[in-house]
């Protein structure tokens, strides 16, 4: 990558990134506007997968709400998330976790890392 390019995505990256891995089950705080008033919602799942690095990075949350799968991508530099928290760590063999998509139930648990 260019030097001059990197320089400029690093002096954008604002927000101190929060540690957290794929497999974790981590509660997004996002914000959001309706009309003049702001308020914080909380979107909770787990995080299938992570992309990009810089400016560029984002990470997808996936959860079941009433049986349907919904899937999300923030950008991880975005002034809409208010904060990342992780509720559980995973303990996972992959980069991303697509294979998700396709079960339920027992067999879409994610065994818990221990410290």
């Amino acid at each position: 990558m260019n030097p001059v390019v990197a320089k400029i995505g690093k002096e954008q990256c604002t927000k101190e990134v929060s540690v957290f891995n794929i497999g974790d089950t981590v509660n997004v705080n996002v914000k959001i506007k309706e009309g003049t008033k702001e308020r914080i919602q909380v979107y909770s799942g787990t995080v299938i997968g992570r992309d990009g690095y810089g400016v560029a990075e984002t990470f997808t949350v996936r959860r079941v709400a009433f049986g349907e799968g919904i899937e999300r991508v923030f950008p991880m530099q975005s002034p809409n998330i208010a904060g990342i928290e992780v509720i559980r760590s995973g303990k996972t063999r992959r980069a991303k976790l697509y294979y998700l998509r396709d079960i339920s139930g027992k067999k879409a648990r994610i065994k818990e890392r221990r410290v």
